[in-house]
């Protein structure tokens, strides 16, 4: 029988490698996409040789709405079936929304939403038609909490919305498939060490931020992997940020965003 498949959108690095090695370190074949295609075939290269599992590269940029289509079609001509997928692919879009271009915009949604949306919608039906499935969706903490500033300045106005349908949009397609073996699961983390921070401007802002306010990719790839088994809706790694979330929650708004306006200071170094 042949082992299951994971395919994991966003691989070359950070969260998404950090799942691969997750999935590859427990006996999961993987789909590997990403852009880069030179990373994922090292990547590939590494967990083939560490853990005796199969992969397949996929090269792709998920901000062109045919790229899930495209990345299906591939593993179906490997003569494979999807059994597991993480959506982790993402980028941020700085700077303020009425100064950057519809197209960008538009773009940075296609990617971090549409995405996701058109994997889950080409997935799960086979998923629930064998009685197996489970799907990971990368959302952050920042959907969970009042928005700070440093959103718009590093990930776009619009990055805590996106993050927030993700978790209820995970929320709702794992209820409608509880009774069908398909665990869907949204995990939330924080500041995370990855190329993320480079590409979007703010490592060295992240100078400025507490030590245990630093999430390890692993980390979140363990915490993810064992929600989606437990068939857990939503996954927050990290103990501050299940704090904080937390506190987000029965704190009054006014003095929640008072908090938060705290903390952005500290961000900022101020």
């Amino acid at each position: 029988m042949a082992r299951r498949l994971a395919l994991i959108t966003g691989a070359s690095s950070g969260i998404g490698a950090a799942f691969a090695r997750e999935y590859a370190s427990r006996g999961w074949d993987v789909a590997l996409v990403a852009r880069r295609e030179d990373k994922l075939t090292a990547l590939a290269g590494e967990v083939e040789a560490k853990h005796g599992v199969s992969t397949l590269v996929i090269t792709a940029d998920l901000a062109d709405p045919g790229a899930p289509q495209t990345i299906v079609d591939a593993v179906a001509k490997a003569g494979r079936q999807i059994d597991a997928l993480v959506n982790n692919a993402g980028a941020g879009q700085p700077g303020h929304f009425c100064d950057t271009s519809w197209d960008d915009q538009a773009r940075f949604l296609e990617l971090m939403v549409t995405s996701y949306l058109k994997l889950m919608h080409l997935t799960a039906p086979g998923m629930a038609e064998r009685g197996f499935g489970r799907i990971i969706n990368i959302s952050s903490v920042s959907a969970l909490v009042p928005t700070a500033k440093a959103h718009t300045r590093y990930s776009g106005t619009m990055y805590p919305g996106i993050k927030a349908l993700l978790i209820k949009a995970s929320e709702a397609l794992g209820a409608e498939l509880k009774d069908k073996g398909v665990h869907v699961t949204a995990v939330a983390p924080g500041y995370t060490w990855s190329e993320f921070h480079d590409v979007n401007g703010a490592r060295e802002t992240l100078s400025n931020v507490p030590g245990y306010w630093m999430l390890k990719a692993e980390d979140v790839a363990a915490s993810g992997y064992d929600a989606v088994e437990r068939g857990v809706p939503l996954r927050v790694p990290g103990a501050f940020y299940k704090f904080m979330t937390g506190l987000a929650r029965i704190l009054p708004d006014p003095l929640a965003r008072a908090v938060m306006a705290r903390q952005e200071k500290t961000i900022e170094g101020k």
